[in-house]
């Protein structure tokens, strides 16, 4: 009897190079739009700034110690600055945080690497495919964020000219497109805290410490700003890139700030994205102990290390050159309160020539204290006005109180005697704001 040869078994398809990454990202992306907390984001970016605008609606105060908080009943671009201004502060490193704090950490929890890690799908497939996704769902949440906040201030103010921080009244149309570029500017430090959650995430194999670690550093971050004159350290922070888009919005822009934040957030994401992946790289998943439940040991690690990092940068903060002083808070104060005088007088129907220009001689300094660094300062502004008589000129001292932060951006408020309260009446007896009473200013500190 004839023996009948058995045909060799079929050889399994090779998987295609790309598809464990397709995969892997594919994956991610399932996994984050459907937990709540995504969708609560989500959420909060779409009906949150509608919710604000509304807020503001219903009552006279203002957020006028925020850039352009003065400005919010009067112009709809003034609405989606102060959210871009909070989201930078702390809106952004939560989303962060909440988005990619948890991403690998989860995987440690459940103890499901060995699961993901299968043939057709490798470390780095797991890696590049976990990255991506949660920088997705960030620039996603942060369109939202930026469109909403856009639409919610046109909707209910009104796509209005807005004085920008020289005191220029500047055209609803130019302030939609520089509004909209500094919305996108901010993605970039946006991906820096996305960055830095996944290192915490890799790092402390913890969900918590993933999730709170870009708050934490946020927080850090607007301490370190309240100290030190130096701007070398407070260059190097993650949050003040968020300051970057303050030097579109005066007359005369100055780019050197955003571009070296810019520069800045691509080193954090290259070094916190290069550390992560080895650390990862190194992880063994498949001996046993690599399947017990993650200690506290690295969170806590992590922690020490951190607040090492923090007290070190307290103690550098006063290194490098200045960047508040005396002369560039001057040069920039005078100037701004110049163009809003004359807007001033335009709205109750005195127009000045093209060009016009008051005599204004500005004198800043500091109670008690060294006229540098961050912090209240005082400013009189000595105008002279030209008069037909003997004397050529009158003089009238305006004084402001001025709050300067370590980005050159200053809030000057000045009593209601010298200048009038918040809001006037312009030429045709409506109710304006009045541009006199708080003025916001920026200056260029590098």
């Amino acid at each position: 009897m004839t023996a009948i040869a058995t045909p060799p078994p079929l050889a399994l398809p090779e998987p295609v190079q790309g598809d464990g990454f397709r995969h892997a990202y594919g994956a991610e992306l399932q996994k984050l739009s459907v937990q709540l907390t995504t969708r609560l984001l989500v959420l909060v970016a779409l009906v949150g700034p509608f919710a604000f605008a509304v807020l503001l609606k219903i009552q006279s105060g203002t957020p006028s110690d925020a850039l352009f908080g003065a400005w919010v009943h009067s112009s709809g671009f003034a609405i989606s600055l102060v959210i871009l201004g909070f989201a930078g502060s702390w809106g952004f490193p939560i989303i962060a945080g909440v988005l990619a704090g948890d991403l690998f950490a989860s995987e440690d929890r459940h103890g499901t690497w060995k699961t993901i890690l299968t043939r057709s799908c490798t470390r780095e497939d797991v890696f590049a495919g976990k990255v991506l996704a949660a920088g997705t769902f960030v620039i996603g949440i942060a369109t939202v964020l930026a469109a909403s906040s856009l639409l919610a201030g046109i909707v209910l103010v009104g796509a209005t000219s807005l004085v920008n921080l020289s005191g220029v009244l500047t055209s609803p149309g130019r302030m939609f497109v520089l509004t909209v570029v500094s919305w996108l500017y901010c993605l970039l430090p946006v991906l820096a805290y996305t960055s830095l959650a996944i290192l915490f995430s890799i790092a402390t194999r913890n969900g918590i410490l993933g999730v709170l670690g870009p708050l934490l550093v946020a927080l850090a971050t607007q301490l370190l700003d309240l100290i030190g004159k130096g701007v070398i350290v407070h260059t190097l922070l993650i949050g003040s890139a968020f300051d970057g888009w303050h030097g579109l919005l005066v007359a005369h822009p100055f780019f050197g700030p955003a571009l070296v934040s810019a520069a800045v957030c691509v080193a954090w994401i290259g070094a916190c994205l290069a550390i992560s992946w080895q650390i990862l790289r190194r992880r063994d998943f498949l001996s046993t102990t690599a399947t017990r439940t993650p200690s506290w040991i690295a969170p806590i690690r992590v922690v020490a290390i951190a607040t090492v990092v923090v007290a070190v940068l307290a103690l550098c903060g006063n290194l490098g050159p200045t960047g508040v002083t005396a002369t560039r808070l001057s040069a920039a104060i005078g100037p701004t309160f110049n163009n809003a005088t004359l807007l001033q007088q335009a709205l109750i129907g005195r127009h000045a020539p093209p060009g016009a220009r008051l005599d204004v001689q500005p004198n800043c300094g500091r109670r008690a204290a060294a006229a540098v660094g961050p912090g209240d300062w005082n400013c009189t502004l000595y105008v002279y006005l030209p008069q037909s008589n003997a004397v050529p000129f009158q003089q009238t001292a305006v004084e402001y109180d001025v709050s300067v932060q370590y980005n050159g951006c200053y809030k000057a408020q000045s009593p209601p005697n010298f200048i009038g309260g918040p809001t006037m009446q312009d030429a045709a007896g409506k109710s304006v704001t009045n541009p006199l009473y708080i003025v916001y200013g920026c200056f260029n500190t590098l």
